[in-house]
């Protein structure tokens, strides 16, 4: 994995993600507490609602722990063996929801609340870089708050969109909140994410440009990624232009990319175009 840092300002970038966190929160919290079916299908296929509340709650469990130390018994979550990142993090989510069991999600709308103020206040006042110890990532790895506090973001809003598609609420992801998604979280998760196997004797560089900002250099060469932001130029192999929202609804697989397309959301070119839709195979979705 390698990561590389961006002209964008990290402090300012920052502050506009834990400015979305703190209005997300509040819409989180009230949408947990409206859905009328904790036990009625939800985005994820194999999850009820309550089981996306209840993996939304372990996320802000596992976050606020990493300044709070509220949380220690990690062993009943972690998964054993030597396994992938995503592997791994499929495992943790699969356990992870047990930790609330009925009662305690009649009140994850509560628990959301409480711990996303908690996290914000935690972390106020704390440089962008600072490191973050996630043993459900790996030993391995340690991101920065500013990437953390973009991936705490993420989770809100997309498993938001679960949780309303099946309590049939209504649920929206604005376009500045999923560009901060993108360029706090991706340019760490995206490497991660990558499918090694996919990925053996691939050598494609992605040029991508999300309209309004930001824009990634993703590089797959081998079994490895390397995603840049605002990259000196170089030569693409393809060019992908997306809508901030459009993008993310597609990296997660929460909206096909043909609907996608059809809309205007997303476009290629560059010198192959058709190798687009390689990106979405390439890095996966836990």
């Amino acid at each position: 994995m390698n990561v590389v840092g961006s002209s964008s300002d990290p402090v300012i970038e920052h502050e506009k993600t834990r400015a979305a966190l703190r209005a997300i929160v509040p819409r989180l919290a009230r949408l947990l507490r409206d859905a009328p079916d904790l036990g009625a299908p939800s985005g994820v296929p194999v999850w009820t609602v309550g089981d996306v509340g209840a993996h939304v709650a372990a996320v802000y469990l596992a976050y606020c722990s990493a300044f709070t130390h509220e949380f220690q018994d990690w062993e009943s979550v972690l998964p054993s063996g030597d396994r992938s990142f995503v592997e791994r993090i499929t495992a943790v989510n699969a356990k992870a929801i047990g930790l609330f069991g009925t009662e305690e999600r009649r009140h994850l709308g509560d628990f959301v609340a409480e711990r996303g103020e908690a996290f914000l206040r935690a972390t106020e006042g704390l440089a962008p870089h600072t490191p973050v110890v996630t043993p459900w990532y790996g030993e391995q790895v340690t991101p920065t708050l500013a990437t953390a506090t973009g991936m705490v973001l993420s989770e809100s809003l997309l498993h938001g969109l679960d949780i309303a598609r099946g309590a049939r609420l209504p649920w929206t992801i604005g376009p500045e909140e999923a560009r901060l998604v993108i360029g706090q979280s991706m340019p760490t998760m995206m490497p991660l994410s990558l499918d090694a196997a996919k990925a053996r004797g691939v050598d494609i560089a992605f040029d991508l440009a999300i309209r309004g900002g930001p824009r990634l250099a993703v590089v797959v060469r081998d079994e490895t990624a390397t995603v840049t932001r605002d990259a000196p130029p170089r030569a693409y192999d393809c060019r992908i232009s997306a809508t901030p929202t459009a993008f993310l609804l597609v990296a997660f697989r929460r909206t096909p990319l043909w609907k996608v397309i059809a809309r205007g959301g997303i476009r290629a070119g560059g010198r192959k175009p058709w190798l687009a839709p390689r990106l979405s195979d390439l890095i996966a979705s836990p």
